[in-house]
């Protein structure tokens, strides 16, 4: 998962082919009570615009539940007026079934996480090249975090996180279908691994140099989601679609209470 150019025109078109043949898992009402932080509003509620998604943290809009919700609901109510509820989450900028985070796997820290992560966006045009901590509202998405742990009345206490980016230059020349099926394909088998917690990636600037990053529960997490053979041929495809792409892995640890965070390479 690394794409470098601005594949949004090529979603819809691809986007419906590929989900005509791949299996799929529907959204779902959840049962859950609130203190469990997984309700929040489907995902066909909320725009699959790339650029909404990617640049105006669309995601969280899922977050945003009437505030005359009735918490004892059920399928019916969404056909008296209630918004349709499910605990998928869109934690990528590919709004599709198959591409969901679903909140009832996760325990309490990295659904709390997850959540803030769909605020996740740049804070500066030149985000491609930015120094990361300045590229990305990772501020806000931590102050987030703490209002959600008050909220369900959780003690946060400091955890880490792994994170990997991928600073990449594309070649002048590239096969935008394969590369958007390349991406679009290897987020799914990630999703179908487990452990991703949020997946973003920007547009290529005039040098067609972008960014994109994951935020995994743990390295072993990511380890395994990148097995797949979809992850292989976007490997193998590397030399064809990038003039250079740069990897690293860090180590994002967000302190007590969710004051504040460090960000330092993996080690």
């Amino acid at each position: 998962m690394a794409p470098g150019t601005d594949l949004s025109f090529l979603a819809g078109e691809i986007s419906a082919a590929l989900d005509t043949t791949l299996p799929t898992k529907t959204a779902k009402i959840s049962s859950a009570t609130p203190s469990q932080g997984i309700i929040v509003l489907d995902p066909s509620l909320i725009p699959t615009d790339f650029d909404l998604l990617r640049f105006e943290a669309a995601a969280y809009g899922q977050l945003h539940i009437a505030p005359d919700r009735d918490d004892n609901h059920d399928e019916s109510s969404h056909a008296s007026g209630s918004p349709l509820l499910s605990s998928l989450l869109i934690s990528s900028p590919y709004n599709n079934p198959g591409h969901y985070l679903d909140l009832a796997s996760l325990d309490t820290s990295n659904f709390l996480l997850s959540k803030a992560l769909t605020a996740l966006k740049p804070l500066r045009s030149d985000y491609a090249t930015a120094p990361y901590t300045e590229a990305l509202n990772l501020d806000f998405v931590v102050e987030l975090l703490g209002k959600f742990a008050a909220d369900e009345k959780f003690e946060w206490k400091e955890q880490a996180f792994y994170v990997v980016s991928f600073r990449s230059k594309l070649m002048e020349v590239v096969d935008n279908e394969l590369l958007y099926t390349l991406d679009y394909e290897s987020h799914r088998e990630a999703c179908e691994s487990g452990g991703l917690l949020k997946y973003w990636f920007g547009a290529p600037n005039g040098e067609r140099r972008n960014l994109a990053t994951c935020f995994w529960r743990s390295r072993e997490d990511a380890r395994l989601g990148g097995l797949g053979p979809w992850h292989k041929k976007a490997r193998s495809a590397g030399r064809e679609l990038y003039g250079s792409i740069v990897f690293s892995t860090h180590r994002f640890t967000i302190l007590d209470g969710a004051t504040g965070f460090k960000f330092e390479d993996w080690e």
